[in-house]
């Protein structure tokens, strides 16, 4: 729905736009198309972002934001009195922006009354059905139905909520952005482990294991890869469990043409480091959506998420669904502690001929 308010005025008298997402890392990446549509169509302007700080690394090398204003989610646990101190700072440094224009990508309460106290005269948000009632609506100054996102990407989506502007040009690029020194740091571990030339770069893990393949078929995979001479590098998160997963499939590949940087790089070292790769492998994780970003070739592998909306947004190479190879459940029915590896439906065999397609 859209409420009675004015339309938004011409380009140039924005000059301040917040963007709020608070979200995961993932949804940070895909917000870049909105980044980049306003700062084509409002190019003197100032653009900021408000997001969960630690998802900053996805947009702390932007090139076309001004400043990342961040919520630690660790804040509710400093007690009554110091999370309330930390909120009112924030809203105080949002306010002094004096911002023209919010756009509101999140759903929750939170950012759609920080989207009303900052005062801007164009504040847009989402037309959720869960959030009909007098405050949303009174938070925002028009509403974008959401009627049809069930048939978009989540970058479609984001868009969307851009249709108020009436801008003549829309960018539905996804960008991820690096330092000179994050792929210098890169490089000084691969030369270090012996790693010359071309390399292929493989995130076997998610921070939900349900997204992920078994230890054995990945193996499988790296050690034909091997045996046609790649030069591989297996990266994962931090977690302890990643690691432990990566452990155990070098434990079933040969040592010969593989090492492991599993949980050693910033997000935006490994951002570089897949940049310069000839190939990447991974499952449904950020570093896929890096990898489709970066438009380096890439083989990824989908399980139960939803494809519509989570799909790698530009890649080229090979977007492998486990549903095509058999019954996978409803995604919103996933119990996501669960130990099933709803990947295990994709051969082996799929895998490694893709990959093989797509290098050659």
């Amino acid at each position: 729905m859209m409420n009675d308010a004015p339309a938004p005025t011409s380009a140039p008298s924005v000059q301040r736009i917040l963007i709020i997402k608070l979200r995961h890392h993932g949804d940070m990446l895909l917000v870049t198309p909105v980044i980049s549509s306003l700062r084509q169509n409002y190019p003197q302007a100032q653009i900021d972002v408000l997001l969960y700080q630690e998802t900053q690394e996805m947009l702390a090398s932007n090139p076309e934001l001004s400043t990342l204003f961040a919520i630690d989610r660790q804040w509710k646990k400093l007690g009554a009195r110091a999370h309330l101190g930390h909120e009112l700072a924030l809203l105080r440094r949002l306010k002094a922006q004096r911002y023209d224009l919010v756009v509101n990508l999140a759903d929750q309460w939170r950012s759609a009354i920080i989207t009303r106290l900052t005062g801007a005269r164009i504040r847009l948000g989402f037309d959720f059905p869960k959030r009909r009632g007098f405050l949303w609506r009174h938070c925002h100054t028009q509403l974008v139905p959401v009627d049809n996102h069930a048939h978009l990407h989540t970058v479609e989506q984001n868009l969307s909520l851009l249709a108020p502007l009436s801008l003549p040009a829309l960018s539905e690029h996804v960008t991820m952005s690096y330092q000179p020194q994050d792929w210098q740091a890169c490089e000084q571990r691969l030369q270090k482990q012996g790693v010359a030339g071309s390399y292929i770069v493989v995130q076997p893990t998610s921070r939900w294991f349900f997204k992920c393949w078994s230890e054995e078929k990945m193996a499988a995979t790296l050690t034909a890869l091997q045996a046609d001479g790649h030069q591989l590098v297996i990266t994962s998160g931090p977690d302890a469990r990643e690691q432990a997963m990566v452990e155990r499939i070098l434990a079933l590949c040969p040592p010969q043409g593989v090492i492991s940087l599993a949980g050693q790089l910033t997000l935006r070292q490994l951002a570089a480091l897949i940049d310069h790769a000839k190939l990447f492998i991974g499952v449904d994780s950020v570093p896929m959506h890096m990898a489709a970003a970066l438009q380096t070739p890439c083989v990824a592998l989908f399980g139960p998420s939803k494809l519509t909306f989570w799909r790698p947004w530009q890649a080229t190479g090979a977007v492998i669904w486990a549903g095509d190879f058999g019954e996978l459940p409803d995604p919103d029915a996933i119990d996501t502690g669960t130990d099933e590896r709803y990947l295990d439906l994709i051969p082996t065999d799929a895998v490694i001929a893709a990959a093989r397609s797509t290098l050659a």
